[in-house]
């Protein structure tokens, strides 16, 4: 029910809050014995992110990171480790009401295995493999930047390890 103060309409009507589950992943590479990971330019903004996408029903986190890295980035990887669990809120519209979403996104590092950058799905324009220092410069989330800090050093770890 809408009613008027001022001049202006407001709404009494309540915002919907719901719970969105994504996986996402910092998928790398030896290139010349220096890392690279896979990053993705979405469209239609163009703003260069991580590969990542929303929990289908009935699929875990751990399967979701593997099929969204194959489907935006377009390489098949092997899941490693957890990273970090990140979480934010925003704002939407669904069925034509406004709702607020309560987002978490489970971040895993990757290993490549097989597959082409450039065989990516249509919701990417461009996906490219870059130095952890590229992708630090380009990445448009400070919350990607950080879990890419921390992917880079449990890459260099292992890379002692190994």
């Amino acid at each position: 029910m809408a009613k008027k103060q001022s001049g202006q309409f407001t709404t009494k009507e309540k915002i919907t809050t719901l719970d969105q589950i994504s996986a996402g992943g910092v998928a790398f590479r030896w290139k010349d014995s220096q890392p690279e990971i896979a990053i993705v330019s979405v469209k239609p903004k163009l703003r260069w992110q991580l590969p990542k996408g929303i929990v289908d029903p009935g699929e875990s986190p751990e399967v979701t990171v593997v099929r969204e890295v194959r489907e935006e980035a377009g390489v098949e990887t092997d899941r490693l480790a957890l990273i970090e669990t990140i979480e934010y809120w925003y704002r939407s519209v669904r069925n034509g009401k406004p709702v607020r979403y309560h987002k978490f996104v489970h971040f895993y590092l990757l290993q490549y295995r097989r597959g082409d950058v450039s065989e990516h799905d249509h919701e990417i324009e461009e996906a490219r493999w870059v130095s952890f220092e590229q992708a630090l410069e380009m990445l448009e989330f400070k919350s990607e930047r950080d879990v890419v800090e921390k992917a880079r050093e449990m890459v260099k770890t292992r890379s002692k390890v190994n």
